[in-house]
C-alpha cells in the first residue's frame, strides 16, 4: 500500500513504504480502523505520532493514528504496532448537548446536528474550523426521513444507529482544501435486480472468490418492540414497533423514558408527533436485533473485479458460494491488508432485504 503521513496541520511530513504488515479497513456506516506493525528504526517516532494522520492512496479514507504500541525483544527486534481509527471517529469527541428533536427530512436532520455540536456550534470551543457538510442529491438519501429525539447522547452513535438502521453509508473524507468533509451516500446496485450498470458478480464459478464464509443466524432477532416513554405507571405512554405473531413473535422492551414530549420553548409535541418519536427509537433497536444473513470473502481482485474501479464499498453486488446460496448482498466492510506473503483483499456483504435495499 502507498502511506503517506500527515501531521496535525494536515501537511504530508513521510512516506511509509517499510513495513512487516499493514491492515486496513472500510467501513459502510461504521468508522473504519487500521493496523500498522514495522520494525523500530531511529528517527521513526518523529513521523509516528497520536493525532497524525496516515493516507491510503487505495483507500479514500484517511486514518487517525490514536495508539503507539512498542515492543522490545532481544530476540526478535524491537517492532512499533500503530493503530487507530478514520475520521469519521472525529464525531465520537462530540455529544448531543441538551435536547434535540429532528422531524423532516433525515439529511437536515444529521446537518443540524453536526451544525449544532461541531460546524458552527454556539459555544465556540466545540467547533472543529475545518468539518464542512456536503449535501447529496441523491434520492435514496433526500427522500429519507426522521422523526427522533436525543439528550445527551453521543454523536458518533447517534449518527451509526440512524444510517445503519437505513442502510445508508456515511463518511468523512479530507479533501484538496484540506477540509473534513462529512456526507450520507447510498451505494450503487450491481445486481442482477438491474440494468444500469454492468453487473458484479462474486462467485466461485467465476473463479473469483479464493474462499468465503456464510453465515445465517437468528439467535439475536427480534420482530416486535414494545417503547415505553414518559410517564409513571398508567399513565405512562407506550407504542409497540414490528410485527409477528406465534411462534414467529420475538419481542424486546425498548425503554425510550429520555423522549419528552416538552421540546422546550413552549413547544409540546402533539401525541402523534410524540408517537413517531418513540417509533424511531423502537426501529433503531430492532435493526440492532436483526436476522443476521452474510458473506464473508477473500477476493481475486485480478480477475474480472477489482475494488476502487469495478466495486466500491456500501455497493450492492450478486453473491453466491457452491451450495447454491445466491443473492444480493451489500458491501458493508472491506478489509486491505498487505504483509510478506502479498495483498490481500477481504470484503464482508450483508445480504440486501427488500426493506433494506
Amino acid at each position: 500500500m502507498n502511506l503517506t503521513i500527515l501531521d496535525t496541520n494536515l501537511d504530508a511530513v513521510s512516506i511509509v513504504d517499510t513495513y512487516e504488515s499493514i491492515i486496513w479497513t472500510d467501513r459502510y456506516y461504521e468508522s473504519g480502523d487500521f493496523e500498522l506493525y514495522t520494525v523500530m528504526r531511529d528517527g521513526l517516532l518523529d513521523y509516528i505520532k497520536q493525532d497524525y494522520y496516515l493516507q491510503n492512496r487505495d483507500s479514500e479514507h484517511v486514518m487517525i493514528i490514536e495508539k503507539i504500541k512498542i515492543n522490545s525483544d532481544v530476540e526478535e527486534g524491537n517492532h512499533v504496532t500503530v493503530t487507530g481509527r478514520s475520521l469519521e471517529s472525529i464525531l465520537d469527541r462530540r455529544i448531543v448537548w441538551g435536547q434535540k428533536t429532528l422531524s423532516g427530512n433525515l439529511q437536515n436532520g444529521i446537518k443540524t446536528l453536526l451544525t449544532e455540536c461541531i460546524i458552527s456550534p454556539s459555544d465556540n470551543n466545540r467547533k472543529i474550523s475545518n468539518f464542512i457538510f456536503e449535501t447529496s442529491t441523491d434520492e435514496a438519501i433526500t427522500s429519507l426521513t426522521i422523526e427522533a429525539q436525543y439528550t445527551g447522547d453521543n454523536l458518533y452513535e447517534v449518527i451509526q444507529k440512524i444510517c445503519e438502521e437505513r442502510d445508508i453509508g456515511f463518511k468523512i473524507t479530507l479533501n484538496d482544501k484540506k477540509q473534513f468533509v462529512f456526507s450520507l451516500y447510498a451505494g450503487t446496485d450491481r445486481s442482477y435486480d438491474q440494468t444500469d450498470v454492468p453487473y458484479v458478480i462474486f462467485s466461485p464459478n467465476f473463479e473469483n472468490i479464493i474462499n468465503s464464509n456464510y453465515i445465517e443466524s437468528k439467535s439475536s432477532l427480534k420482530n416486535i418492540t414494545l417503547v415505553g416513554g414518559e410517564g409513571e405507571g398508567s399513565a405512562r405512554k407506550y407504542t409497540t414497533v414490528g410485527s409477528g405473531s406465534g411462534l414467529y413473535r420475538r419481542e424486546l422492551f425498548t425503554d425510550a423514558r429520555d423522549i419528552s414530549s416538552d421540546v422546550g420553548d413552549g413547544v409540546v409535541l402533539t401525541d402523534s408527533e410524540y408517537t413517531a418519536q418513540l417509533q424511531q427509537r423502537g426501529k433503531e433497536k430492532l435493526s440492532e436485533n436483526t436476522n443476521v444473513t452474510s458473506f464473508e470473502g477473500q477476493v481475486e481482485t485480478t480477475i474480472m473485479f477489482k475494488y476502487g474501479e469495478n466495486f466500491f464499498n456500501g455497493d450492492v453486488v450478486q453473491i453466491e458460494n457452491e451450495y447454491g446460496h445466491e443473492t444480493k448482498a451489500r458491501i458493508f466492510e472491506v478489509v486491505m491488508s498487505e504483509n510478506e506473503e502479498g495483498t490481500s483483499v477481504y470484503p464482508t456483504f450483508k445480504t440486501v432485504t427488500e426493506e433494506g435495499a
